[in-house]
């Protein structure tokens, strides 16, 4: 299933007192989808899901996809390290009216592959909704293996997609070599966009398109059209934005650079920390010099 080729995975706008800005959330979605955004993740790791409550994140899921209209496609950011509140987040997220869930690999526990493929088999097998697999090693301790994504794919009908996030080629290219020609992979790393879409990628679940998503649409139009020098030199040209995004433990920065856009999105919760001045004043030089200059 294609979700498009700019999807953004949003952060959750958080008040002064640190709840859910629901008014700050409605100018978000409006701005991510006027801003190259195909779709957008909620609730997901941007989104500091695991400092968001069960009534939280449903709200959250609600809201987004009536601030959406239609517009764009919503997924639910669903996954957990407990199969029983995977399940019940899952349905949730259903009554909500998403189009689609993205469930990330058990953190923490360590689950063998045949513990995943049964934890995501039951997780889909209890809703209607597509769902995208979600392999973020860095985060989560265990890495979804090929045979693992390809046995999921051919036995589970609703299990569509993959974001893969292990920053391996290698890996991406044999999932899309030993799965059904229908099922989606995005890269889940900003800086390989252009190199997941010349091994078959669909597009990529971002975090800089928040501040860039019409310029990577761009880049990825280009490739689309086969112009590939000259969606090399767009990545060169955004790639100090993204590697800006992750200077801090995401999502502060992004936080900080829509601020500097008067996008209103809070700060972060504990135990992630705003930025300091001094790590400010890297994202606002590089803001000003690649956003702002119109260098890019």
């Amino acid at each position: 299933m294609n979700f498009g080729s700019v999807i953004t995975a949003m952060v959750t706008p958080f008040d002064a007192n640190g709840s859910v800005d629901v008014q700050a959330l409605r100018q978000l979605v409006n701005h991510l989808i006027d801003n190259g955004s195909d779709a957008i993740v909620v609730g997901g790791t941007t989104g500091e899901a695991p400092t968001l409550s069960h009534a939280e994140k449903a709200a959250l899921f609600k809201n987004t996809v009536d601030f959406a209209g239609g517009r764009v496609p919503v997924i639910a950011g669903t996954g957990t390290n407990s199969t029983h509140a995977a399940v019940e987040l899952t349905q949730l997220a259903e009554q909500a009216g998403v189009d689609a869930a993205m469930l990330s690999t058990p953190y923490y526990n360590k689950p063998s592959q045949e513990g995943m493929y049964y934890h995501f088999k039951a997780v889909a097998d209890a809703v209607s909704l597509p769902v995208m697999l979600y392999n973020v090693p860095g985060r989560t301790g265990v890495h979804l293996s090929v045979e693992t994504t390809a046995a999921l794919a051919a036995d589970v009908e609703n299990i569509v997609s993959i974001k893969d996030a292990s920053g391996d080629l290698d890996h991406m290219t044999a999932v899309l070599s030993s799965v059904p020609e229908d099922f989606t992979l995005y890269s889940g790393d900003d800086s390989l966009t252009l190199p997941a879409l010349s091994v078959g990628a669909s597009g990529i679940i971002s975090v800089a398109a928040h501040i860039i998503g019409n310029d990577m649409q761009r880049m990825v139009s280009a490739y689309s059209a086969g112009q590939n020098r000259y969606a090399s030199q767009i990545h060169r040209e955004l790639a100090p934005i993204m590697a800006a995004m992750f200077s801090a433990p995401s999502p502060a920065p992004v936080k900080a650079a829509l601020e500097m856009m008067n996008i209103s999105a809070g700060s972060v919760r504990l135990p992630l920390v705003p930025l300091n001045e001094e790590e400010k004043e890297l994202v606002y030089r590089v803001i000003q010099h690649n956003l702002f200059s119109s260098a890019v």
